[in-house]
């Protein structure tokens, strides 16, 4: 594989931000910040958590990133790999709010 690092340089000078660029980026941040979550909550009890914040951004970061894969981008990919991904986090989000009941859980955000 050759690597041309002017190409990438070329696609950095020509990048445009849009709308649907922007809600891609919102969804990239909201599904990765949610290991962060989750890593903080693991560190402060000393135990696996996974806490509602985490599910909550799953869904908001899945929900975006398929938006824009179906609207913004049209790309096949991008919707097939960000499909799934919704269903389980809203499945898990579920599952979490029925057993932990809203009061036992350990974040409040």
């Amino acid at each position: 594989m050759h690597f041309d690092l002017s190409h990438m340089l070329h696609a950095l000078q020509n990048f445009h931000l849009t709308p649907w660029k922007v809600v891609g980026f919102m969804g990239t941040f909201m599904f990765t910040g949610r290991w962060f979550v989750q890593l903080y909550y693991t560190r402060k009890y000393k135990r696996v958590v996974m806490p509602l914040s985490f599910w909550w951004m799953s869904v908001s970061g899945s929900a975006l990133l398929l938006a824009y894969f179906v609207f913004g981008k049209n790309d096949s990919v991008g919707i097939l790999s960000n499909f799934f991904p919704v269903f389980v986090s809203v499945y898990n989000l579920v599952m979490h709010m029925r057993h932990h009941g809203r009061d036992e859980i350990p974040d409040k955000a």
